[in-house]
């Protein structure tokens, strides 16, 4: 009875650690920094914006302001397609990556590039770094409505039945909140500015504090 009022105690003034610790402090405990590469396109290299602006640089400030230690690489290229992402796959994700921010398919859909193609080349992707061990988080783009309705909807479908078949997390679009929204983009009406970008890091938390959260889980397990 004592040694439970101790214990009491000692929680209430946070001088041990609970059983629900946050992922921030066994990250603050252990010492250790999660390795996560955003890999993708322009929207995630930050086009056009100085490297502090960048979607990863944005993201892994506002990870380390909830206390959690993670570095976010930004493996972003310009004008990529998801062809071009499994050419360079294994030197843009460095072995000791814990977790890969996928985000491709938007200039696939720019250039009506076949979804089944598309569908292919990430699958081949997300089963590659799987097999490599890494938490894959599925960073979703939708069709341009001018590319008609059934490849609209071909291409639509690709990120939801990915998640599904590889139980990987899905963040459906990456450009929510961002999208046809002028004070939030650059003046080419396509890629966000820096505010964009931070309404796109605040809506895309959530998603990465959570897979964090259960990555971490498995790990202490």
């Amino acid at each position: 009875m004592r040694f439970k009022l101790f214990v009491e105690l000692l929680l209430a003034f946070g001088l041990v650690a609970s059983p629900s610790l946050s992922l921030a402090n066994q990250n603050t405990v252990s010492g250790e920094a999660v390795s996560v590469v955003g890999f993708g396109d322009s929207l995630m290299s930050g086009f056009e914006l100085p490297p502090q602006d960048s979607f990863p640089a944005q993201l892994e400030k506002a990870l380390k302001d909830k206390g959690i230690k993670a570095s976010v690489a930004n493996a972003g290229v310009a004008g990529e397609t998801t062809t071009d992402a499994v050419n360079r796959l294994d030197w843009s994700v460095p072995e000791d990556t814990d977790m890969v921010i996928l985000e491709f398919g938007a200039n696939d859909a720019l250039r009506g590039i076949s979804p089944d193609l598309s569908e292919k080349n990430l699958s081949d992707i997300i089963e590659k770094l799987q097999q490599r061990g890494v938490t894959v988080v599925l960073a979703g783009m939708l069709a341009p409505p001018n590319m008609g309705a059934d490849y609209e909807a071909k291409f639509n479908a690709i990120y939801p039945r990915l998640a599904q078949k590889y139980n990987v997390p899905l963040y459906p679009f990456f450009l929510d909140g961002v999208a046809a929204e002028r004070t939030l983009q650059l003046e080419d009406g396509m890629h966000p500015n820096a505010k964009g970008v931070a309404e796109m890091v605040e809506r895309f938390l959530p998603i990465m504090e959570k897979t964090l959260a259960a990555k971490s889980g498995n790990a202490s397990q």
